[in-house]
């Protein structure tokens, strides 16, 4: 467990970033690793189940706005659970490491769009597209945090499609 909470946690804060305005807010609403661990769970399956039930009122004939309403706020919350293991400001800064700015600023995007497309516009096909762009983007953004997961769906793609 120990391991785990230092390899997600990351290293240690050179004198020069303690004394920082971050570090202290940080260190003054830091939570205990249980309550981390909780809170993760809790709201990555509410994640889950928001998106669950979105797909389960498309088919239930209740629209694609309720649709596109709860499968991006799943997604939006479960995103946000990792917020829960290395906090918010080390969340936000892998979010845009290089390897994943891509992907996360195509997922967030797509998560607007969706909205707009299924709120503002009302039209269904383009929130369909809006989600299924938004579902392979945080595929690829979520393959980001395994290593070497993206070079083998890579090559695994590149071997199906020269068949």
């Amino acid at each position: 467990m120990d391991k785990l909470r230092r390899v997600l946690s990351g290293d240690e804060p050179t004198p020069e970033e303690e004394s920082s305005i971050i570090t202290q807010i940080n260190e003054m609403s830091t939570l205990s690793w249980s309550t981390r661990i909780k809170g993760f769970c809790i709201c990555f399956i509410l994640g889950i189940l928001l998106s669950l039930l979105g797909s389960v009122a498309l088919f239930l004939h209740r629209g694609i706005v309720v649709f596109a309403v709860f499968y991006t706020l799943g997604n939006v919350i479960s995103m946000a659970s990792t917020c829960f293991l290395m906090g918010p400001f080390k969340q936000i800064k892998k979010m845009f490491a290089e390897t994943r700015l891509i992907a996360t600023v195509v997922v967030l995007v797509m998560m607007v769009l969706t909205f707009i497309a299924a709120i503002v516009w009302k039209r269904a096909g383009l929130t369909l597209i809006f989600i299924i762009i938004q579902s392979l983007a945080m595929t690829w953004y979520s393959l980001s945090y395994i290593p070497y997961a993206r070079d083998a769906v890579k090559k695994t793609m590149s071997a199906i499609l020269e068949v």
